[in-house]
């Protein structure tokens, strides 16, 4: 059965994707939400969000966690959930990581053939 906090998780990351992108920049950065996952009782959220080019990871990091209050009084009016869950952002670096596993496996493959 679909329960309330997944369907909070659905319109949490719905909203706040566009929210985020209407409101802030990330210079020489592409920023997506990847996922949210809340609580059971929505006390807070977990947003998961993935950086292009990794290396501006924290910088992008930095932003959003200065401007969450502001984010999460900007998601409130425009989903209005009672209560609103505290939102925690979190770098997903699933992305990054396969693409280390990818270029691992290229390499291993080469020295195969050689």
């Amino acid at each position: 059965m679909y329960q309330r906090h997944q369907r909070v998780e659905s319109l949490i990351r719905e909203e706040l994707d566009k929210l985020i992108l209407k409101e802030l920049e990330f210079p020489g950065a592409l920023m997506t939400v990847v996922g949210v996952e809340a609580q059971k009782d929505l006390d807070y959220a977990a947003v998961k969000v993935s950086v292009i080019p990794a290396e501006k990871g924290e910088e992008v990091l930095k932003i959003l966690i200065q401007n969450q209050k502001n984010l999460r009084h900007l998601l409130l009016k425009k989903i209005n959930i009672k209560p609103m869950p505290e939102i925690r952002f979190k770098l997903d670096l699933g992305l990054e990581k396969a693409a280390e596993i990818e270029k691992t496996f290229i390499k291993i493959e080469k020295e195969q053939k050689n």
